[in-house]
């Protein structure tokens, strides 16, 4: 289950880059799931565990993903963690609920992500509601972001 606690938070993974850059394994980039986010998200092919090829910047390194598909990647690695989901746009709702299908998953959000038209269970650590759709979810959120 997917749990959102919004506004300031302690315990909470900031700065998902600097993280990623010092915490990720190689064999996290080649995984089936993470190779579809990448695709996804940055539009871009994992050729090896250090090799990404992006439409626009060529060759990189993991550590050049974009800021969301990092934080999707922490997330899947080590949903322990409660990390800012502010770091990911709007494209990476669909992964956040995919990623919390199979775990119990917490994150930090500042802003209305956007969750589409469809249901969803999340639960707002704020108030302690269980919301389904985004008609449910705005009220509550803009209360504290």
């Amino acid at each position: 289950m997917l749990h959102i606690f919004y506004g300031e938070m302690a315990d909470v993974i900031y700065n998902t880059s600097v993280y990623f850059k010092n915490v990720y394994e190689d064999e996290w980039i080649t995984d089936s799931f993470t190779k579809e986010m990448i695709m996804d998200i940055d539009k871009s092919r994992v050729l090896d565990n250090a090799v990404i090829d992006s439409p626009v910047m060529g060759k990189i390194a993991p550590t050049s993903l974009s800021g969301g598909v990092k934080t999707l990647i922490l997330m899947n690695y080590e949903p322990e963690k409660v990390f800012n989901a502010s770091a990911c746009g709007d494209n990476c709702a669909k992964w956040i609920l995919k990623i919390a299908q199979e775990k119990e998953l917490t994150i930090n959000l500042r802003h209305i992500m956007d969750f589409g038209k469809g249901s969803f269970t999340i639960h707002i650590l704020n108030t302690g509601e269980i919301v389904h759709n985004m008609k449910e979810l705005i009220p509550i959120a803009g209360l504290y972001i």
